[in-house]
């Protein structure tokens, strides 16, 4: 079960660790970075090619491999519903974490 968020998040630092408690399952956050890592390549090749009508892509492929992990493998609400600035936010901390390994710490178990 994942922790209940305080009423309001006065800081990223604070909401974080929440963010964390919602992604426990390995599966869940692979998703996650699935979507993070697929948004930079679609950006790469619009950058690259000038085809920035595919623009639209970019949320539909960062949230939608996010949301199947949260509604197939997590069985819970996405962040993003309540905090969007700071969920958005925290994907890309999350991902960098990882890629860094400084994940494995702080995820809450």
């Amino acid at each position: 079960m994942s922790q209940q968020p305080p009423g309001k998040f006065h800081s990223f630092r604070e909401f974080y660790p929440y963010y964390l408690s919602e992604h426990k399952k390995p599966l869940c956050r692979a998703l996650h970075y699935v979507g993070s890592l697929s948004v930079l390549a679609l950006l790469g090749y619009m950058v690259v090619t000038g085809q920035w009508q595919l623009a639209w892509f970019l949320p539909l492929i960062g949230y939608g491999f996010a949301w199947i992990g949260h509604f197939f493998v997590e069985h819970n609400k996405p962040a993003t519903f309540k905090y969007p600035a700071y969920s958005l936010l925290a994907d890309w901390v999350m991902l960098a974490d990882f890629l860094t390994g400084k994940l494995t710490a702080k995820i809450p178990r």
